[in-house]
């Protein structure tokens, strides 16, 4: 019962805690003599407003079968339009290159939701990357070859030892322009490359974590070195790792906002775009980070659940 009350007042201390978190923070807001604007963000995450559809070029409007068709001025191919919910031409009318001939009211992903969308394929397709750099170099930094161990150690050592920052710099700069990478590929591997070097020396951990006599009862028994890895070790270290694994995930989620230097779109970039243009810095910020935080605790939330469904298989 004690146990109950002290769990429930611990919750209440929370509530508390971050009440008086959200009132400093308005409190600053005032004091700087802020004002929020928060529905000026709502259309740069999910716009509903009617979308304009625009002449092409000069020509004549005609509608016959509910269908809007432009004869443009010196084109034999009309522009027709065929979806739309309201018309702002009329039949026989005279219109101009860009004048508003219709609007359709469909909503559109706003800047802050497709940046959250390029933040997320950018981080899970350099996460698959760095696990298999991390897992091949990971096994040669414990193998019996001088060679492979030299070569897994220049790479975690040269990796580590520079900023992030450089080595995008670099991947795009250099690499990019000699092997004709575009913006989101150099990113990609960039991240990839910085992230496996950190993945290698987990990896590295969890094999030597496992004792030795593993390896021994598996080549005792008729396997040989890869396969006593892969069906003996690898699983048991895998376990060990996962944590330490989701750390690593989680800082690759938010170093990827780095790749806004080299003019890719993504969280960061958009909220630095919409800032200039709904003049609500602290309201797109506040807005930003949440988006991260809620890419970050739900990888958080699912490796815990790995982990659980791990631990009980024990």
């Amino acid at each position: 019962m004690q146990s109950k009350t002290n769990r429930w007042t611990g919750h209440g201390l929370f509530v508390v805690i971050m009440a008086l978190l959200i009132f400093g923070v308005y409190q600053s807001g005032q004091r700087i003599n802020y004002n929020w604007h928060w529905e000026r963000l709502w259309p740069y995450v999910i716009n509903t407003q009617a979308q304009d559809i625009r002449a092409q070029g000069d020509g004549t409007a005609y509608i016959k079968n509910g269908h809007l068709s432009i004869q443009l001025l010196g084109q034999s191919t009309p522009q027709v339009i065929k979806k739309y919910d309201k018309l702002t031409v009329g039949d026989g009318d005279m219109v101009y290159e860009g004048d508003v001939v219709a609007q359709l009211n469909q909503w559109q992903f706003g800047p802050i939701a497709v940046g959250l969308w390029v933040t997320i394929e950018i981080s899970f397709i350099s996460l698959i990357f760095a696990v298999i750099l991390g897992l091949i170099f990971g096994l040669m930094r414990v193998a019996k070859n001088q060679l492979a161990r030299d070569l897994s150690l220049t790479y975690v050592e040269l990796i580590r030892g520079t900023p992030l920052l450089v080595q995008i710099f670099i991947v795009y700069f250099f690499i990019g322009t000699v092997l004709h990478l575009d913006r989101f590929t150099a990113g990609v591997v960039a991240l990839s490359v910085f992230t496996g070097a950190y993945v290698v020396e987990i990896i590295r951990a969890g094999i030597q974590s496992i004792s030795n006599g593993q390896m021994e009862a598996a080549r005792s028994l008729g396997m040989t070195y890869p396969q006593a890895m892969r069906y003996v070790i690898l699983p048991q270290a895998f376990k060990q790792i996962l944590p330490p694994l989701a750390g690593q995930f989680i800082n690759l989620i938010k170093d990827s906002s780095l790749v806004s230097v080299i003019s890719i779109t993504d969280l960061t970039k958009a909220g630095r775009e919409v800032v200039s243009g709904s003049f609500a810095p602290f309201e797109v910020w506040f807005t930003v980070a949440a988006l991260y935080l809620l890419v970050t605790g739900s990888l958080s939330w699912g490796i815990q659940r790995l982990e659980k469904r791990l631990s009980a298989s024990d």
